[in-house]
């Protein structure tokens, strides 16, 4: 693991799709619309004070979304955020730091 720096994408566990649900509401209040589809495909993590995912989301059809989410840390007992996203994504794009 490298501090700091983004791991390695790695296809999405059960977990990484619970982090996803937790903030789904969030970004389709962004949007504006409500997502009938909403399954993580990949992620990468980011140790910082805490841990960012920058997660891959098929939305339905070709679309995808990413999204930023952070978990404080244990102690501080805060709930999951949606930092940022990126929508108009596709299955292709690669998941990057944003």
């Amino acid at each position: 693991m490298l501090c700091g720096g983004t791991s390695a994408a790695r296809p999405a566990t059960e977990e990484t799709q619970k982090i996803a649900d937790e903030v789904k509401s969030q970004i389709e209040e962004k949007e504006g619309k409500t997502f009938d589809v909403f399954t993580a495909v990949e992620f990468k993590t980011q140790v910082v004070a805490g841990t960012n995912y920058f997660i891959k989301v098929h939305v339905g059809n070709d679309e995808f979304v990413h999204l930023r989410v952070f978990r404080s840390l244990p102690h501080e007992n805060k709930p999951l955020s949606l930092h940022s996203y990126q929508s108009s994504k596709t299955k292709h794009d690669e998941l990057a730091f944003f």
